[in-house]
């Protein structure tokens, strides 16, 4: 290859990576790796080059910041919630954000099935949910099904079916994407479909109120796993300067931090839901602030945090 072709292809991720200061050591590492193996590739070819130079002054950058930046035990795990799961939000915002899309268009897919069709409710929900709702709402008790279970059992059961949707909405992106695109519409759908139902007996904002208080953190959560799931596929369908295999180990080791990451707020959202739901005779002002709040986090940590963190990190 050309050196001149060479350098086309590679300058902005060279500029990237001596640009943009990374505190994630594993993403240090990676570009590390990365950029020997260039200056490797220059040494060979062009060994007397002012290219092969200006590798050797960005790998000894990344090396030294590599040691600067190590950290153990507790201020590594410290770390990953501080700053390199914010960065990895932040890296994947496409991702995260086409699975916002995909739930936001499934949902409205939901509720104009539901409102043109007068038998899709069932088939999403099921006759008996159905029913039993139906009966909740005839004796004044509309969101009963939450006060029907001991609150340690129903949070046990939530947990780990919430957990088990969200891993197999991660792995499911090993075929190239489409897993977690299907799982991600059939969530939406469900949903769209299920809030329809409510504002057709016009009990809409009511439910707001109350389900919204386990559902915002556990919406959120699935959306954030759908996008691990398009991390995971992106790094087989789109390699780049990699090997497919390279790609997708990387893709799989940061998508896989992501789906790790949101489990806290899965386990928050069940607790909510097991705890808290149930008590839907609570004031208005503390179920809008246990709504706004939740919502208030979600935006802040993973939309709006990560963009301070990379402005604080980038170089003049």
């Amino acid at each position: 290859m050309r050196e001149a072709l060479f350098v086309k292809q590679n300058s902005e991720k060279w500029k990237s990576y001596e640009q943009m200061q990374s505190l994630n050591p594993d993403e240090l590492a990676d570009r590390f790796v990365d950029i020997t193996n260039d200056l490797a590739y220059a040494k060979t070819f062009y060994p007397k080059s002012k290219t092969t130079a200006y590798l050797n002054g960005v790998a000894s950058l990344l090396h030294q910041s590599i040691y600067k930046n190590k950290k153990e035990g507790a201020a590594k795990f410290t770390d990953f919630w501080k700053s390199e799961l914010p960065v990895l939000f932040y890296t994947y915002r496409r991702q995260l954000l086409y699975a916002f899309l995909f739930f936001v268009l499934s949902a409205l897919i939901g509720i104009l099935s539901a409102k043109y069709d007068d038998s899709f409710v069932r088939l999403i929900l099921g006759d008996n949910y159905v029913n039993m709702t139906n009966e909740n709402i005839a004796k004044g008790d509309p969101f009963g099904v939450y006060k029907g279970q001991s609150e340690l059992p129903m949070f046990l059961m939530i947990a780990f079916n919430n957990l088990y949707v969200s891993l197999l909405m991660f792995v499911s992106g090993v075929f190239v994407s489409i897993g977690p695109v299907f799982f991600i519409l059939k969530n939406g759908i469900m949903l769209g479909s299920f809030e329809y139902y409510f504002f057709s007996k016009g009990l809409g904002l009511e439910s707001i109120l109350v389900i919204w208080i386990h559902g915002t953190l556990e919406i959120s959560a699935i959306i954030i796993a759908g996008g691990a799931g398009l991390v995971l596929g992106h790094g087989l369908l789109f390699p780049r300067t990699y090997t497919r295999a390279q790609a997708f180990a990387k893709s799989a080791k940061d998508g896989s931090k992501i789906a790790l990451g949101i489990l806290p707020v899965i386990v928050v959202a069940a607790i909510f839901e097991s705890f808290v739901t149930r008590h839907t005779e609570m004031p208005l002002w503390l179920s809008i602030s246990i709504l706004s709040c939740s919502l208030a986090f979600m935006l802040w940590y993973v939309v709006l945090y990560p963009q301070q963190i990379i402005k604080r990190t980038q170089t003049p």
